[in-house]
């Protein structure tokens, strides 16, 4: 927050309220009537909290409804007085990654969902939160991770998987219909593997009875 402090700070703060400090004002109720405690509060309630996130386990059943909660909790408590939405997600990452886990990106067009999740999480609802997190969580393994150690099984965007043979627009036509494993993700783009790509033009090539053609042979 720093850099944006030394442009446009924000109008209200003390002396004591730069970055990395903790708010000295009391906040108003949030869009869904949840109000965060008094700022002098804040400092127990973030010790009460971080005591919470020591006590995590990364390989329990509900993990995903657990960190939902707690980062939920994070945005309630709202210990600055600016950037606690992305502070908050920047230590449910650092949270993830230490325990293991891809970091869990919102994408801009998931703000809706993420707001509305937050707002019934704060109701004491954390099943659509935690859900969300899952899903961000399996999208970076099979993104980045996966690409990263499964060689021909990794996923990667069509593009990279075209040849003379198929096109990237044919490949994702393939998609559309299934007949290609694939994987659309929240960006809006098509994944696949090399070897899926292997697999569905062998059994194309079937269908019409066209001879199998070797890789990178003209089509």
């Amino acid at each position: 927050m720093q850099p944006v402090w030394d442009v446009t700070p924000h109008p209200n703060a003390t002396d004591h309220e730069g970055p990395g400090e903790f708010r000295r004002h009391d906040i108003h109720p949030f869009p869904g009537g949840m109000i965060p405690p008094s700022w002098v509060h804040v400092a127990g309630e973030m010790r009460s909290w971080i005591t919470q996130v020591r006590d995590l386990q990364a390989a329990t059943e509900g993990f995903p409804e657990q960190v939902a909660r707690l980062h939920c909790r994070f945005e309630q408590v709202h210990p600055f007085l600016d950037g606690n939405g992305r502070t908050g997600r920047l230590v449910l990452n650092l949270l993830l990654v230490r325990l293991g886990y891809p970091p869990a990106i919102i994408y801009k067009q998931q703000r809706a969902r993420y707001l509305r999740a937050l707002r019934r999480a704060d109701a004491g609802e954390c099943g659509e939160l935690g859900e969300l997190i899952a899903r961000a969580i399996l999208d970076n393994l099979y993104k980045f991770v996966v690409p990263a150690i499964a060689g021909p099984a990794r996923l990667v965007p069509l593009a990279a998987l075209a040849t003379r043979q198929v096109t990237a627009s044919a490949l994702r036509a393939a998609a559309v219909r299934g007949t290609l494993q694939a994987a659309k993700g929240p960006d809006g783009q098509w994944r696949s593997s090399r070897n899926w790509v292997t697999d569905y033009v062998a059994t194309r090539d079937q269908r019409i009875g066209r001879p199998p053609l070797s890789p990178g042979s003209p089509s």
